[in-house]
């Protein structure tokens, strides 16, 4: 019993009941002026060219989301309804099927919302020996005391109304105002991107934070194993470098989390990377770096996610092999960037070990832009050879 009476607890009962009422008041107003079957039916007609105006969809969309879901935001049950105007003429028919319905279940609610509370109050004055009003739809004849047992049904079939008719356009508005095919199909997408655009930025996240913890972790053993005060203070200059740059990335990132709809804001390029270069010479690598081709005119999604990549190679050179030579060439030939980083193998050293994203990620870096990465060693070197299309 207890759950049968639960829904007349929720204030989305009254909203949707509202709702329902709320769609005939306008047209209502004709009937003080004149009683007739064709003011309806104009006020049908008017309602279905309504339904062919775009912005129309927005309206009843708010209008639903408010009323009947009880949600202004996107979230819950009112994702399911858009606010967003009509585009094909497909969402155009369902906005007017919709106006149309609306219109019947606001007639019939508001009849019934009148004449069943009617009903009930005749038979409760028939009951005390009093003549009905005879305003209902259902006569009630005769006085009869049991009439009082009989008076609060109407006012129960009215409850039972308002919340099955409640809850019938709220899913017809669901079919009818939600989001079509296309639409569901771009909200995929566009899901799909924010994932793919969290990725990107976990990975950036590992890659700059990752960087500069290594060389700090590198220049303090570094420094703490030469002895040398002038040694001390280059390294510890090195790591104040580096990790004012890790800050910056992170200030970056976590206002792009932050401010997800605003543009994101600049991020380093290949043009930036004799900092990656000056830093891994910091650490004691020796690092013959060359850079051949138009580095400045490749694109920016291409270099920047080449800068990643060379940063990555770089970290692992550090982390894995230590202070050792490294080569380092970018060439830029045609239609193609060239990424090769060459370094000695060493026997592992002492340091922050990796679970081997690294080397997962230049390669995922690398696929998502339709190019390839070659990593492992090579005559008795480690490699990382990566090629990206720049169309």
């Amino acid at each position: 019993m207890v759950r049968m009476l639960r829904p007349l607890t929720r204030a989305v009962t009254y909203t949707r009941w509202l709702h329902m009422l709320v769609a005939i008041v306008w047209s209502s107003l004709w009937l003080f002026i004149q009683e007739a079957l064709w003011t309806q039916i104009t006020a049908a007609v008017l309602l279905g060219l309504a339904g062919l105006v775009p912005i129309t969809r927005v309206v009843e969309g708010f209008q639903a989301r408010l009323l009947l879901t009880g949600h202004r935001q996107d979230g819950g049950d009112s994702g399911e309804i858009v606010t967003t105007p009509s585009v094909t003429w497909a969402d155009r028919g369902r906005t007017v099927v919709w106006l149309e319905a609306r219109l019947v279940f606001g007639w019939v609610v508001a009849h019934l919302s009148v004449q069943l509370p009617l009903l009930a109050i005749d038979l409760a004055t028939t009951a005390f020996g009093t003549e009905p009003a005879g305003d209902g739809f259902v006569p009630v004849k005769g006085q009869h005391w049991w009439h009082a047992l009989l008076a609060p049904l109407p006012l129960l079939l009215l409850a039972v109304v308002v919340v099955g008719a409640g809850r019938l356009i709220t899913t017809l508005a669901k079919r009818l105002l939600g989001p079509s095919p296309s639409e569901r199909m771009a909200a995929l997408e566009e899901r799909t991107e924010q994932l793919l655009e969290r990725t990107r930025i976990a990975r950036e996240l590992h890659d700059s934070i990752g960087h500069a913890l290594t060389v700090a972790v590198v220049q303090a053993g570094a420094a703490r194993a030469a002895g040398d005060a002038a040694f001390t203070d280059r390294a510890l200059v090195a790591i104040e470098e580096t990790g004012r740059a890790a800050l910056e990335d992170l200030e970056r990132v976590l206002g792009i989390l932050r401010e997800s709809e605003k543009p994101v804001s600049s991020r380093p390029t290949l043009v930036d990377a004799d900092r990656l270069l000056e830093s891994a010479r910091a650490s004691g690598a020796k690092v013959d770096a060359e850079v051949t081709g138009p580095v400045d005119t490749v694109p920016g999604p291409v270099s920047r996610e080449g800068y990643r990549i060379l940063q990555e190679a770089l970290t692992n050179v550090l982390r894995h092999a230590g202070a050792v030579p490294a080569q380092v060439r970018v060439q830029v030939t045609g239609d193609t960037l060239v990424l090769a980083i060459r370094n000695p193998l060493t026997e592992p050293i002492p340091g922050p070990a990796g679970r081997g994203s690294g080397l997962r990620g230049i390669r995922e870096r690398a696929a998502l832009l339709g190019g390839r990465a070659r990593t492992g060693p090579d005559e008795g070197d480690w490699q990382v050879h990566v090629e990206l299309p720049l169309s």
